[in-house]
């Protein structure tokens, strides 16, 4: 096994393991949602920490998710393009999308989510609400995690289609099927 592919095989693990982790939150949240509107329509009781967990957990899931869903090639694409290619197409149409598209738009989005992100931490943001949620911050911290794990699963990516286009594996990339989303 080549350096990249090793690298490649350690970052697919990490995104496989938080997506496969992060992915309970769905259950979780319609759970959490169920009891909201038990509580409040059949109990006449409203909880706002108990909603802002709701909201928390879906940007949670789909900021930490994203990774997987491009690890297991279940993201949004023009398929109608895509899907007929070859896989040598696939690989550069995947190399050159990784290099100018996916990650300079992951520097773009750390530079900007950065200081956003800091300042949030600097004052320990909590919520707006009175009885809500304290840990604004927390929240916030997940736009930095996704861009690292989407950054990293782009360079995963970008390994496995140069290691294609170089004749050194016929695997590229593991489709929803064959990774499992």
């Amino acid at each position: 096994m080549t350096a990249l592919e090793r690298i490649a095989s350690v970052i697919d693990a990490v995104n496989r393991g938080v997506g496969v982790t992060v992915a309970w939150l769905a259950v979780l949240m319609v759970v959490v949602q169920f009891a909201l509107v038990l509580m409040r329509y059949v109990f006449g009781i409203g909880s706002i920490m108990t909603q802002e967990s709701v909201i928390y957990m879906h940007g949670i899931l789909f900021m930490l998710a994203a990774s997987y869903a491009l690890l297991t090639n279940a993201h949004v694409r023009v398929d109608i393009f895509y899907r007929p290619a070859s896989r040598r197409t696939k690989a550069w149409i995947d190399l050159l999308g990784v290099i100018f598209l996916l990650l300079p738009f992951m520097v773009v989005l750390w530079i900007y989510s950065y200081p956003y992100v800091a300042a949030s931490w600097a004052v320990r943001e909590v919520s707006r609400e009175t009885s809500g949620i304290p840990g604004v911050w927390l929240l916030k911290t997940c736009l930095l995690i996704f861009v690292v794990l989407v950054a990293l699963q782009g360079i995963s990516l970008a390994f496995r289609a140069i290691l294609l286009l170089a004749g050194r594996t016929d695997d590229h990339m593991p489709s929803a099927e064959e990774g499992g989303a």
